[in-house]
């Protein structure tokens, strides 16, 4: 069973499983750093979007309108990138299909403001929205 954007939270565990479709990539030429070639995308369910980080290969391998299947991933702060659904070390992506799913926009999950949970500091709750759409990608007029 997969879990629903509006539903993950940060954490430091490869432990979400759920689908998307990628709406847009970040069109400047992927960034290269010491870990290899990185880009970001802004993905959607039916209930919320996100913000993707594609590494190496998912940068060529996953354009707007395709259906992602992804596995064990992770959502977490990433350095000079803010918040990220990604795949990780141990999670996987996978195309599933093309052009054929329900999405939403708002809210985006990654333009959340999240804090520790002061009864558990493993968790974060939600403390309030910077943004209800994506700043990396803009509404259209």
């Amino acid at each position: 069973m997969h879990a629903f954007l509006k539903d993950i939270v940060p954490a430091a565990q490869n432990n979400i499983n759920t689908r998307f479709i990628i709406l847009d990539k970040v069109r400047s030429p992927p960034a290269t750093t010491t870990s290899g070639k990185s880009c970001i995308a802004l993905a959607a369910d039916e209930t919320a979007s996100v913000h993707i980080q594609l590494w190496g290969d998912e940068c060529d391998a996953f354009e707007a309108g395709d259906i992602v299947k992804l596995t064990n991933g992770i959502f977490s702060y990433v350095r000079n990138s803010g918040l990220l659904l990604r795949a990780g070390k141990r999670g996987k992506m996978e195309k599933v299909g093309e052009f054929t799913v329900a999405f939403v926009e708002t809210p985006n999950v990654c333009e959340i403001q999240w804090n520790p949970d002061p009864e558990n500091p493993k968790r974060y709750i939600q403390n309030g929205v910077v943004s209800a759409y994506s700043r990396i990608f803009p509404p259209l007029p």
